[in-house]
């Protein structure tokens, strides 16, 4: 069973996440895997735009979490570098990348989908960042969601202290565009099929606009907060959130 498809769709490219076992958890293949598609997509004049989606029951449930609490600590640390290093290459890319979520976007779900250009999300749509709770800081991401909300409201939302609701999310600007409940695929193909039609050289001027603002800030922050993470990893809530875990795996 391939954990990622790809289709292409008169020059968009719809990408589906396909671990729905594991609630497309972004585990070491996985993000592998995305990230050879996206640069053969990259390189091909053909394809002008890119939509992101996820197979039902969600969008993405993050990290598989699973999958981490066999690993070290550094291992955790390495992967997650790894997995940010790929959804930093969404913001730099040629190719707009529009995020289509039903159902829930958790953890690094939700932060794959704040690197892309555009999110449509179903009104009832999930969105959370419950690391805090498991005992951890989010080890990327967290410039990217910051670039969307501000330092003040993204400080929030990784506390998580309150429900994220897709209109809330609307409402604050992290979701650009709301659609009724399984609707979502289609209306982020419509925006994507519009990005496809401009002009491309426009398109790539945009696109190395907003990831030259972006870049650099990502990137040391993806660093700092994996170094924290790694710290973070080693306290007694943490540890006993990897334990229950690694219980449900043997389970």
């Amino acid at each position: 069973m391939t954990d990622l498809t790809c289709a292409l769709d008169d020059g968009v490219a719809v990408l589906t996440l396909t671990r729905p076992h594991r609630r497309n958890a972004l585990s070491d293949d996985l993000m592998a895997h995305l990230d050879r598609v996206l640069t053969e997509l990259c390189e091909d004049p053909a394809v002008g735009a890119v939509l992101l989606t996820g197979e039902a029951p969600g969008f993405c449930a993050g990290s598989d979490v699973v999958e981490l609490a066999e690993m070290t600590i550094p291992q955790m640390r390495d992967h997650e570098l790894r997995t940010a290093a790929v959804c930093r290459r969404i913001v730099s890319g040629r190719l707009p990348v529009v995020a289509a979520v039903e159902g829930f976007a958790l953890g690094g779900g939700m932060l794959l989908a704040a690197c892309c250009d555009v999110i449509v999300s179903g009104r009832g749509a999930r969105w959370s960042l419950p690391e805090a709770r498991l005992g951890w800081l989010p080890p990327w991401g967290l410039e990217t969601l910051a670039a969307r909300v501000g330092r003040s409201r993204a400080r929030q939302l990784v506390l998580d202290y309150e429900p994220l609701s897709a209109e809330r999310g609307y409402q604050i600007g992290f979701v650009d565009a709301l659609a009724a409940d399984g609707e979502a695929l289609t209306a982020g193909l419509r925006i994507a099929q519009r990005i496809r039609d401009l002009p491309a050289a426009a398109v790539r001027s945009t696109k190395e606009y907003f990831a030259h603002l972006a870049g650099y800030p990502a990137e040391v922050g993806d660093l700092v907060a994996a170094r924290l993470f790694e710290s973070d990893c080693t306290t007694e809530a943490a540890q006993s959130s990897f334990t229950r875990f690694s219980r449900a795996r043997r389970d």
